[in-house]
């Protein structure tokens, strides 16, 4: 999308509320919240801003809800109309936050952390669960201050059909070796090994490969676009592994690889046509009305390693919620960000399925529920953060060149060995604008 123009000389009203602060009983303000609607519903945020109405009665919230809230943002934002607090995630196909992020206008939510929750004695921080601020998706320029703090978190992984599996008598492979000899086995079966709802859906699933295939340091690496590391031998093994996933992909997968078609590959797994899936938790709900096969049960998995008992990783998807640096209650806005990591608030969140990474949240969580947040105390490890923060390049588009071109691999219309040599050059552009930074 078009780089968002903002403009330095938006004036900024005096805060009314000092960090930490409830808002004073002389002051009313009027607090602008656009939040994106999702799979959680409509209803969640009205019953949070009434639930704050108890806890700080003299703040005002007005409430935006969109489908596709970067579309009504994009021309506010132009304008210098800025909503005080905007619920939207990172890694849309639009990518507003991140546009933002380059543009250097989000505002600073370190201090966020440390402010005393509305109506209850400890902070923000007491609540987080451990590393959840601590990666490039919430700290985007690696420079220890939190610009997006996370508001929902939901594990990503291989989803299948654990009642074909059980009726199969297979195992759920831990190792790509042992995935290619379920492929064979599936082959026979007249199932294929591997769809996906939608192109964009590979970049959790892209960055737990890379984990799990060289760890932290590695992928750290690559998340700085380093060319070095992406036409190294590390990532030629992971292109490779990519290469072979992409001839045990179900042949009708690009062709619904769109926004109009991605609940039919979705649908593969539950008529038991592929066998792996990478999605999130949410993907449950948005099939929960769908038909399936008899005996139908959902799992999830991580992803698996070059080598047996290699470190294996689950990337955490995560929600998060910002605040534009020219809004005009800033304050305010922080303190109500507060207020979201409360009991009061986690219950309303958790009842319309909206998981917080705070602490004793998954002792809440539904059986099934659980079945997908527990997959990290097997010794399973979080994937978090993604690429720094750096300038756009015109003409070059990161999620065509890395993502959207596995349709292509998978078509058989772009080889292994042109796509990785593709995303080289590209990293190299951007690895030029990361290191003049």
């Amino acid at each position: 999308m078009k780089k968002v123009l903002l403009t330095a000389a938006a004036t900024l009203m005096a805060a009314t509320v000092f960090a930490g602060v409830p808002v004073s009983a002389e002051e009313k303000v009027k607090l602008d919240l656009a939040a994106v609607e999702t799979a959680y519903g409509t209803e969640l945020w009205k019953e949070i801003i009434e639930a704050y109405k108890e806890v700080n009665p003299n703040v005002e919230v007005s409430l935006s809800q969109e489908k596709e809230l970067e579309d009504a943002l994009t021309p506010r934002l132009q304008s210098g109309d800025y909503p005080d607090v905007v619920m939207l995630a990172l890694s849309r196909e639009k990518g507003l936050p991140e546009t933002l992020i380059k543009d250097h206008a989000l505002a600073d939510l370190t201090d966020v952390k440390d402010l005393k929750i509305p109506g209850e004695d400890g902070t923000v921080a007491d609540k987080l669960l451990p590393g959840f601020t601590d990666s490039t998706s919430t700290n985007p320029y690696n420079d220890g201050k939190t610009y997006l703090m996370p508001m929902f978190y939901s594990p990503t992984g291989l989803f299948y059909n654990k009642g074909l599996f059980k009726e199969k008598g297979w195992e759920v492979p831990k190792t790509w070796d042992e995935m290619w000899s379920l492929a064979d086995k599936a082959k026979k079966e007249g199932m294929s090994l591997f769809t996906y709802p939608t192109a964009s859906y590979l970049d959790t699933f892209f960055s737990s490969v890379i984990l799990s295939s060289g760890g932290l340091d590695f992928y750290n690496s690559a998340m700085n676009y380093d060319p070095e590391v992406w036409k190294g031998e590390g990532l030629t093994e992971v292109f490779k592994t990519l290469g072979k996933l992409a001839e045990n992909t179900e042949p009708t997968t690009v062709a619904n690889a769109n926004s109009d078609g991605y609940t039919r590959n979705q649908q593969m797994i539950l008529d038991n046509q592929a066998l792996f899936m990478p999605n999130g938790t949410w993907v449950v709900g948005e099939m929960k009305d769908a038909p399936r096969a008899e005996g139908f049960e959902w799992g999830m998995m991580p992803i698996p390693t070059a080598k047996e008992g290699g470190d294996r990783y689950a990337y955490t998807f995560l929600e998060h919620i910002w605040v534009p640096e020219g809004a005009k209650q800033k304050e305010a806005a922080k303190e109500f960000i507060a207020f979201l990591y409360s009991d009061k608030a986690a219950e309303i969140f958790a009842s319309h399925g909206a998981v917080q990474p705070i602490k004793g949240m998954n002792e809440k969580l539904s059986e099934e529920q659980q079945v997908f947040y527990n997959i990290y105390s097997d010794g399973v490890l979080p994937g978090m953060g993604g690429f720094v923060a750096t300038e756009a390049i015109e003409g070059v588009n990161l999620g065509e060149t890395l993502y959207e071109a596995f349709n292509s691999v998978v078509s058989g219309d772009l080889s292994v060995e042109d796509w990785q040599a593709n995303v080289v050059e590209m990293m190299g552009k951007f690895h030029e604008k990361v290191t003049a930074q």
